[in-house]
């Protein structure tokens, strides 16, 4: 399979970070890579530019990983919550997306693209979750995430566990009224002298 070298301009979870010089299949970089602008050919001839171009993005590279990690420490202590429609279990009629996330991190005041919001299926259920923000290639800020079904609660009951409190609850109540019921029956037999006289049979 035919290689080819090439310097990344940009980062790409799959290859590499800005800056970075590897091998990649010679298609995929001929189709992909080069015509979008995220590398650069390294040859033989280009080595000297190569070299200016790779410390230029370094130094871009590091100044925003700098800027990730002072934008992760302004960002630790938030926390996002959402109120949906739900059913019975805290199953949603809806969910809550990427977007859903951005749009409610860009109410705090922060522009984060979705792109970098790593949320591999939408939130379908209340509960508690975690989500994780990807600042940069080496920064990753975790984001609690509480999802209420409207009216704030944090989930209904299911109905097999409701069934079980209300049967446990029929029961409790059910004994206290016998228990209730036994030393009356036996007080009243106690005071009535025809229930103590014997038989004349």
């Amino acid at each position: 399979m035919a290689t080819t070298t090439i310097l990344l301009r940009e980062d790409i979870d799959s290859l590499g970070g800005r800056g970075e010089i590897v091998k990649v299949r010679a298609g995929y970089a001929r189709n992909y890579l080069l015509p979008q602008g995220l590398a650069t050919l390294a040859t033989k001839g280009n080595v000297k530019q190569i070299e200016q171009e790779r410390a230029a993005l370094l130094k871009k590279a590091a100044a925003e990983k700098a800027t990730a990690e002072a934008q992760k420490e302004q960002m630790g202590a938030i926390e996002l919550a959402f109120e949906r429609k739900a059913g019975e279990g805290g199953t949603l009629f809806g969910s809550v997306t990427s977007m859903d996330i951005a749009e409610a991190l860009q109410a705090k005041g922060y522009e984060i693209d979705r792109k970098k919001i790593v949320l591999r299926d939408a939130i379908k259920e209340t509960g508690e979750y975690t989500v994780k923000v990807k600042l940069h290639r080496e920064v990753t800020l975790d984001v609690p995430v509480t999802v209420t079904a409207e009216g704030g609660e944090l989930a209904e009951e299911k109905p097999a566990r409701k069934a079980r409190k209300a049967k446990a609850e029929s029961e409790t109540e059910a004994n206290a009224e016998t228990a209730e019921q036994e030393p009356a029956a036996q007080e009243n037999s106690a005071e009535d002298p025809e229930n103590n006289r014997p038989s004349a049979e």
